[in-house]
């Protein structure tokens, strides 16, 4: 998901390949390789749940990177990066003051508003970093409760130090109507929740199948396995999207990177309805 880069023009512009100079307010360490980078919003950008910016490092390169914070914070913009390569290693020792390049929002949004319309029930299914796209949603539904049934938030990943935003789970559970799960591969001596698979709590978790929306992001060999959990649940595919992030270089359809067969993951995407994508789902090494 990252591209080498050696303009360091940082400077406003409106072409759509050059970055606007943004501070960087707050880094809140969220795990041993990943950190939450909340940026200078003053300029008033706006964005929807799903979409994402390419973050860049003057001299180094950029990289895509999920919008993770909340829509109507408009002073700030949260980014969840972990270290992943050369420019996320690097992204992730930025300091508070420091300045990097953001442009964007790029993509399509997670489709809350119909959801909304329909008063549907959430079902939120991430793993790993996979819940940082996710998060506007949680705090979409939150902050708006009435306009929405149920919310279940799914949360996997491989050990209980990877659970990134734990210091917002019981605020989370708090709401009515709110149920949060989660699971790991493997436990530690004062991990006290399941272990296993996310599709071991999918298995458990009941939902109504003829009003709920299922939003999944996650490593794309747990998603295919969510995505036949869910439709083996009865949920009509129509009614589960997925974020692919997948190879995303330039966000504009330029590079080709990001193509999976007739679609440009970072223009058509990143998220997309189960259907349009299915069949590409189970292509091996495509």
């Amino acid at each position: 998901m990252e591209t080498r880069a050696s303009d360091p023009n940082g400077a406003a512009s409106p072409a759509p390949t050059l970055p606007r100079a943004t501070p960087v307010r707050r880094v809140i360490r969220e795990s041993a390789d990943t950190v939450t980078l909340e940026l200078d919003n003053s300029v008033g950008r706006s964005f929807a749940p799903g979409q994402f910016n390419m973050l860049y490092l003057f001299g180094v390169g950029e990289v895509a990177v999920s919008i993770s914070g909340g829509p109507v914070e408009s002073q700030v913009l949260a980014h969840t990066v972990r270290a992943a390569g050369a420019v996320t290693r690097l992204l992730v020792n930025v300091k508070r003051g420091a300045t990097i390049g953001v442009r964007g929002p790029y993509g399509s949004a997670w489709p809350i508003e119909g959801a909304a319309r329909e008063r549907l029930d959430l079902l939120v299914v991430a793993g790993g970093i996979g819940i940082a796209p996710l998060r506007p949603v949680i705090y979409h539904a939150l902050r708006e409760r009435h306009r929405f049934g149920r919310l279940i938030v799914l949360f996997g990943a491989r050990r209980p130090d990877d659970l990134i935003y734990a210091r917002e789970f019981n605020r989370w559970r708090a709401y009515p109507g709110v149920e949060l799960r989660t699971i790991v591969d493997h436990g530690s001596s004062n991990w006290r929740g399941p272990v296993g698979i996310i599709t071991d709590l999918l298995a458990t978790t009941d939902f109504d199948h003829d009003d709920t929306l299922a939003m999944v992001c996650g490593p794309e060999v747990m998603m295919r396995f969510v995505r036949h959990a869910l439709v083996g649940r009865g949920l009509p595919p129509e009614r589960i999207y997925l974020s692919l992030e997948r190879n995303m270089k330039c966000a504009i359809g330029h590079c080709g990177h990001c193509q999976l067969l007739p679609f440009f993951v970072c223009k058509d995407g990143p998220i997309f309805a189960l259907p349009k994508v299915a069949p590409l789902l189970d292509m091996r090494e495509l």
